[in-house]
């Protein structure tokens, strides 16, 4: 479970244990007493924080959304003006963390866009929680020449989720493609989208 950290708020901790939870345990692992026991607090710390279930899924998602976009960081892709190879560069590497460092968030985020699709309430947070990264990679792609970004990023999207999917869940091969064959892969998708 998470190590508690200098200056890491209550919140943060429990959302952190939360999706730990979630990657280790799944969906039914995840229980406010769950997460009181595996992050040390005290009986009905999680509670008071996330009164009900909703609550702290929310609360796991924010999380969720806020680690990912450091492991993604796509403020550090480089200007797609410079060409399709600079932006595949950057995306390449950003899967490829996500890929390696990551396995835990990727499960998590598995979790609970499964549970978003039977809660609507948390499909609603958990697709406007998403739509800073969908904003941020519909901006590269325009840069990089992008005529219809809505229908590309929905391509990448698709394209880095069947691959992650299939090496955190071993659907295809549990095997983690390494970085230079995610670049050459990426450079094919954007090269077929974009090149002309």
């Amino acid at each position: 479970m998470p190590e508690r950290t200098a200056g890491a708020s209550r919140a943060d901790l429990v959302a952190d244990t939360a999706l730990a939870l979630l990657a280790e345990r799944g969906m039914r692992g995840l229980t406010h007493r769950a997460v009181d026991e595996a992050a040390g607090l005290p009986q009905g710390s999680t509670s008071n924080l996330a009164r009900t279930r909703q609550a702290l899924l929310e609360l796991a998602v924010r999380r969720l959304a806020e680690r990912e976009a450091r492991v993604l960081a796509l403020h550090e892709v480089p200007d797609p003006r410079a060409g399709l190879g600079s932006l595949a560069d950057g995306l390449a590497l950003a899967a490829h963390r996500a890929l390696t460092r990551n396995r835990e968030l990727t499960l998590a985020r598995y979790e609970l866009a499964l549970e978003a699709t039977r809660r609507p309430e948390l499909r609603a947070y958990f697709d406007a929680t998403g739509a800073r990264f969908r904003d941020q990679l519909a901006a590269l792609v325009t840069a990089a020449g992008s005529t219809d970004p809505d229908r590309h990023v929905l391509s990448l999207v698709a394209w880095a989720d069947g691959l992650m999917f299939s090496c955190v869940a071993g659907s295809f091969s549990a095997r983690v493609p390494d970085l230079d064959e995610v670049r050459a892969s990426l450079h094919e998708l954007l090269d077929g989208m974009l090149g002309g």
